[in-house]
């Protein structure tokens, strides 16, 4: 459980870092995003070490159709994390969709997931997200949103979200539980 939090811990620290310390981060120059980088990765190495070492602490027991609204939302998330919002034209007027996609990534993981160590990972990554948009609003109020896209290009990139879902899933069935049901 210790390696979980650190690395949730590096995760925060290096994301807000530049924003919470901008004078320090910039004294570092273009070497600070080499940093920034081990911190990240260090840390999702350490909450995969983490969450894959600690022991099953059931808390609750979700239904079984959450599965079908996990993948859902996750296709979703994966759709909002894809260039879509910047080339389309249904995410046009939203300012943070990767970090929103993220929140939805993790409420999904959260629906599915009721034991300890999945509430403590998906729950700190969430809650980081919601930080992060905080942050940035406050440190950068004025935002206009880019020229609008085409629903093609939405519709592009839904249907390789589609795809990257799919990899995702057998990548993630090899590696710990099968996201699809049967």
């Amino acid at each position: 459980m210790a390696l979980l939090i650190l690395g949730l811990l590096l995760w925060w620290g290096g994301h807000l870092f530049k924003r919470l310390a901008p004078d320090m981060r910039a004294a570092m120059g273009n070497a600070g995003r080499g940093v920034v980088a081990l911190v990240l990765v260090a840390s999702i190495v350490l909450m995969v070490l983490g969450y894959r070492g600690t022991e099953f602490i059931h808390v609750w027991a979700p239904p079984s159709f959450m599965v079908h609204i996990n993948n859902l939302l996750v296709l979703i998330a994966i759709w909002m994390m894809s260039p879509a919002p910047k080339k389309g034209a249904l995410l046009n007027g939203m300012r943070h969709p990767m970090l929103a996609g993220f929140k939805l990534w993790a409420v999904a993981h959260l629906l599915v997931n009721g034991d300890l160590a999945s509430i403590i990972l998906f729950g700190g990554l969430l809650a980081w997200a919601v930080t992060e948009v905080i942050v940035i609003n406050r440190s950068e109020p004025d935002w206009q949103p880019g020229p609008k896209g085409t629903l093609a290009k939405d519709g592009m990139f839904f249907l390789a979200s589609i795809v990257l879902l799919a990899v995702i899933g057998y990548v993630h069935g090899l590696i710990g539980p099968a996201p699809f049901p049967g």
